[in-house]
């Protein structure tokens, strides 16, 4: 029985069909990575319309919540840490955290050891925030993924491990 095709198949084919004489085209490393971004979109994509149809939360305040309460430090930071965790301008943060503040999701309070040092904190109400986000996009997450067995995920982060270990090294 013939393997299912996908629509990166048929990209696939377009493109060996363009560069069937050019040692260079590798028609598996073109379909995995397209297929990884596919993923990737896909999972982008269901974020924005769960955020978009929230009355609570912006998807871009929700990642602040989230950088704040996974990152290293202990459940405190800086705008500045939590803008670099984010990826954000200071600027962006700022207006970000002023929303949080202002829907009472976290603390702006000077530290106590340095007053020019300002701390975010979330408060109980960010927590179970971010808690309820959190697991909802995981239900997303396992939606995408489906398709895999349990064994399937194990080798299929078996594999991402080994070339992640060589981009990293």
């Amino acid at each position: 029985m013939a393997e299912q095709q996908d629509s990166v198949d048929q990209h696939v084919a377009r493109w060996a069909a363009f560069w069937k004489d050019e040692p260079a085209f590798a028609p598996e490393v073109e379909g995995a990575l397209v297929r990884m971004n596919y993923i990737q979109r896909e999972a982008r994509r269901a974020d924005s319309v769960a955020f978009a149809e929230s009355k609570e939360l912006t998807f871009e305040d929700y990642k602040t919540l989230h950088v704040l309460m996974i990152q290293p430090w202990p459940v405190e930071a800086t705008p500045a840490q939590l803008a670099e965790a984010a990826n954000v301008t200071r600027a962006a943060m700022t207006s970000r955290l002023d929303r949080l503040v202002t829907a009472e999701l976290v603390t702006r309070e000077h530290d106590e050891t340095d007053r020019r040092r300002v701390l975010i904190r979330p408060t109980a109400a960010g927590r179970a925030m971010w808690s309820k986000y959190i697991f909802e996009g995981m239900a997303r997450d396992q939606k995408l993924l489906r398709a895999l067995s349990h064994d399937e995920l194990i080798q299929l982060n078996a594999l991402l491990r080994k070339v992640l270990l060589d981009l990293e090294s």
